[in-house]
Formats: structure tokens, sequence, C-alpha cells
């Protein structure tokens, strides 16, 4: 798939999930170092949001505005998805007031390999937005093409509205 970094193009590892398909199989590695897989998100609808660097202006705006919606949303499974280093991202977390979003680490490059968002040019996965039903079907996906420009909250936000228990 081909995005863009302020305006210059960058292609990701491959073809990306549609709407319909099951969440491929992914490591994630929580704060604590845990293996995370789409079985731990099951039985609720999960929002991934996945930023290239939570150390970013871009990509911190949208975790701490998800976060701050997350709190109007009971049992929805809320995840952040970067390639900082768990410990990084505890740090911003801390230093941020973010404690409504689970942050995962692809520091290994498995999620965004397996679906096909990660970007070899700088080491990171294209932003991106995805919501998962309780059995792990993709049900809505958001592509950020310009990855400086922040994603459509207000529809992935509608979307859990619509659909949450």
């Amino acid at each position: 798939m081909e995005i863009t970094r302020h305006g210059i193009v960058q292609t990701t590892n491959g073809a990306v999930p549609t709407i319909g398909q099951q969440l491929p199989d992914f490591t994630l590695t929580g704060a604590a170092g845990d293996k995370v897989t789409p079985v731990d998100f099951a039985g609720k609808l999960t929002l991934i949001s996945v930023v290239p660097d939570i150390n970013t202006r871009v990509c911190s705006l949208s975790t701490k505005k998800f976060n701050v919606n997350a709190a109007n949303f009971t049992d929805i499974n809320f995840i952040t998805v970067s390639t900082n280093l768990p410990s990084a991202q505890q740090t911003w977390c801390a230093a941020e007031g973010v404690q409504n979003m689970v942050l995962l680490s692809d520091v290994e490059k498995h999620f965004g390999q397996a679906m096909g968002l990660y970007v070899a040019e700088n080491n990171t996965d294209a932003r991106s937005v995805w919501i998962a039903d309780a059995d792990g079907k993709i049900v809505y996906r958001e592509l950020v093409l310009e990855q400086t420009e922040e994603p459509d909250y207000s529809s992935a936000l509608a979307y859990l509205e619509t659909h949450q228990n």
C-alpha cells in the first residue's frame, strides 16, 4: 500500500486486511513484557489505533483523543499500537496522564508485517484505525494515507456507539 509522509511516497510491506476478514495472527508486547495476541481481545469490540511513533505530535494527539473518549464506553478494548519500546510507551502515558488506552509495542514488527502496515523506510507502522468485533473480525478500518494527518475520530467513535452492547 502506498502512503505519504510530508508528501513523500512510502510503501508498506503488503496488502492490508479488508472489512470482513479476521485479524491476522500477530504478537504485540505489553508494558510488563507480556505477549499479546488477537485472542486476548476476544469477546469485546476492540478499537486499535496504530501510530508510527508515540513521541510525535500527531501520534500523541490521536492517542490522547481516543483516551478521553474511551472513558465514555464500557466493555470495549481501546488499544494504541506503536513501534516504540514498552518502556517508552509507559513513560509517555505517565507524562500525558493516559489511563484509558492500553499501549502495546510492535517493536518486533509482527503486527505491522501481519497487517501489511510495516514501513521499512522509517521502521514504523502506518497510521490507521481498526475495529474488530468480539470474534476478531474486522468491522471498521481507516487507512490514513498522509501520515501527518489525524484519523477521523468521529467515524470510529460513531461506529462504536452504534455497535456497543
